[in-house]
């Protein structure tokens, strides 16, 4: 948790104390990333369109057909979120949670070019930049040389999204990425937490370990047989037992439970190698209808990111998670490169059919890879 004090010589709101640290250990040359995450991305560009929509539940997706629809949530805003309705959960389910929500079908070309704007921004400060989603990206502030400098920059940057956008966002600063994508959802929506190396440990330790991105339910249930339920309970444990139980990929949670972290954004990373999106589901479920609707929202969303990086893809693969944690994936790859959103379509519905065979799905995703530069004068061909 950060405090705040307002400082004369900048005019900005920055750190005075964080957990674990002395003020503000200014750190120059050590790695410093930001995390931007987009609050509610595509609620609130449909609020910003609509803005009478602003505080009520607003949810994306399929039409509920009065609690008999069949297709999925894409996202909702953060009032719809408190009457239980979350990303990928059957429209039908949210309608009953809350059926006095307005419902709307997603408007991808807006979301696509809101993303764009927002990742225009981003990229406008020159410094190295990785977009992960359509809502996402983390950038590498190392250049400004400490943490006291990249909170005012944090500032002016979501500043500068609300006022040029209309849209909010929440920023994470800390010396390595995981760390800092943790911390850009420990204030949602519009929050601003920065972590500094000597206060990592701190402000890990007394969440819950499911927030350490790629700890799922099931890894979950098992660290909690093992009595460990926060960051600080893992960080505690015997790396000796974390492996005999997990296997050596274990060693790298302990050591960020420990604060110990050094991830940030690879080199190179201005230009996509690969576009995915990925769904776990709350309740597995066989439901042949239901996994293709979910997958054809998958292949939207990957799409709208395609499209914002004025890319067209060669290879699209499809992933499969079964209960037990079985993983399949399956890719084929078109003859030309292409952004036609209907042949990605028929082909992830074709990668599915030879695929799923039955049996319960845990999750599903999308990937998109070998990409080449959008040419005008390439027509579009289908698969």
């Amino acid at each position: 948790m950060v405090l705040v004090s307002q400082s004369r010589e900048t005019g900005y709101r920055l750190p005075e104390t964080i957990p674990g640290g002395a003020g503000i250990p200014d750190t120059p040359g050590g790695q410093i990333i930001l995390h931007l995450d987009m609050d509610s991305f595509y609620a609130s560009v449909e609020e910003r369109k609509q803005p009478e929509l602003a505080g009520k539940p607003v949810v994306i997706g399929a039409d509920p057909k009065q609690g008999k629809g069949r297709g999925v949530v894409s996202t909702c805003s953060y009032e719809a979120r408190k009457y239980g309705i979350r990303s990928a959960m059957p429209i039908s389910q949210a309608y009953v949670l809350c059926p006095h929500a307005v419902f709307l079908p997603p408007d991808f070309p807006a979301y696509i070019q809101a993303s764009a704007a927002v990742m225009a921004i981003l990229r406008s400060y020159g410094f190295r930049m990785e977009q992960v989603s359509i809502d996402e990206a983390f950038l590498d502030i190392s250049h400004l040389g400490g943490f006291e400098t990249a909170q005012a920059f944090a500032m002016e940057v979501r500043e500068c999204i609300r006022k040029r956008l209309g849209l909010s966002c929440s920023i994470g600063i800390a010396p390595s990425r995981t760390i800092a994508k943790i911390a850009s959802d420990f204030r949602k929506p519009g929050g601003l937490t920065m972590v500094t190396p000597s206060a990592a440990r701190d402000f890990l330790s007394p969440l819950p370990v499911r927030r350490i991105p790629g700890v799922g339910k099931k890894a979950e249930a098992m660290l909690f047989e093992m009595g460990i339920r926060t960051i600080g309970d893992l960080a505690q444990q015997d790396v000796q037992v974390l492996i005999g139980r997990f296997g050596r990929s274990v060693v790298s949670l302990h050591q960020l439970a420990c604060g110990i972290d050094s991830t940030g954004v690879p080199e190179g990373s201005g230009e996509a190698k690969s576009i995915s999106r990925e769904t776990t589901f709350e309740t597995d479920t066989d439901d042949r209808e239901h996994l293709l609707s979910v997958i054809d929202e998958l292949v939207r969303c990957v799409g709208e990111s395609l499209a914002s990086e004025g890319l067209r893809l060669r290879t699209l693969t499809l992933k499969i998670r079964y209960s037990g944690f079985i993983t399949r994936n399956r890719g084929r790859s078109f003859s030309r490169g292409t952004d036609n959103p209907a042949a990605m379509k028929s082909l992830a519905h074709a990668l599915f059919r030879e695929e799923y065979q039955g049996g319960t799905v845990r999750l599903i995703g999308i990937r998109l890879s070998s990409f080449e530069k959008r040419d005008a004068s390439q027509a579009t061909l289908p698969l």
